[in-house]
């Protein structure tokens, strides 16, 4: 269950961190920061491609069962 879990962490950090990074056109993307602009407004995509990124190494750490229960 780890596994799958992890593989859907990465998936969804890479698409937020490779959005962040292109300043993406994708209509979820666009979604998700249009309501982040009010609170970091010119940094939104700064912020989604860190976030992204940190999404990405905990799904890689699940995939590795580093969370141990």
């Amino acid at each position: 269950m780890n596994i799958s879990w992890g593989i859907l962490m990465i998936a969804i950090g890479a698409f937020l961190s490779i959005c962040g990074f292109l300043k993406s056109e994708f209509i979820i993307y666009k979604i998700l920061a249009s309501r982040s602009k009010i609170l970091w407004s010119d940094k939104v995509h700064v912020f989604y491609a860190v976030v992204g990124i940190l999404v990405a190494i905990m799904g890689i750490l699940y995939v590795f069962v580093l969370f141990k229960k």
